[in-house]
């Protein structure tokens, strides 16, 4: 066991856990946020995504041992009122159906708008490429995260 100090949603933490331990298991057991969801366990569906140092990365595949010291941010803070430019976009384009991978999705569409606060529909899809919904609601995601970038 060992001790890791890090910030999640703006909060300094400290956890006692092996260095190995997923980031995802951290936020979601110890932290009890459990807007961020298991779905595969290899990093390649998407729906366990966080921030880290503002980076979208897969909580899944994240050991806290390159979590010390750094920021996280889960789906719980990106807006404490859930009034995130992309969270509204999400309810006006109603794109959940089961839901499940939402976080995640809304997580990685947050990176991009950081970066880019208008990229195209092509700069969309290859940025969101790699993030999995069972559901296929990607028209809606698009459409939501276009929304997003007129709306913000």
């Amino acid at each position: 066991m060992a001790k890791f100090n890090f910030t999640v949603n703006n909060k300094p933490t400290s956890v006692d856990v092996e260095p190995d331990t997923a980031l995802l298991w951290v936020v979601r057991e110890h932290l009890k946020l459990t807007g961020t969801k298991f779905g595969c366990g290899s990093g390649l569906c998407g729906a366990c995504t966080v921030h880290l140092n503002g980076k979208a990365v897969r909580s899944c595949q994240t050991q806290m041992s390159e979590v010390k010291g750094k920021r996280v941010t889960t789906i719980e803070g990106l807006s404490p009122t859930s009034s995130h430019p992309l969270q509204r976009a999400w309810i006006a384009e109603q794109v959940p159906q089961c839901g499940y991978c939402q976080s995640g999705q809304i997580m990685q569409a947050a990176e991009l708008l950081a970066r880019d606060p208008a990229p195209s529909r092509d700069q969309i899809i290859a940025h969101m490429d790699g993030n999995i919904c069972r559901c296929g609601t990607y028209p809606r995601i698009v459409r939501a995260i276009e929304r997003a970038t007129r709306e913000g």
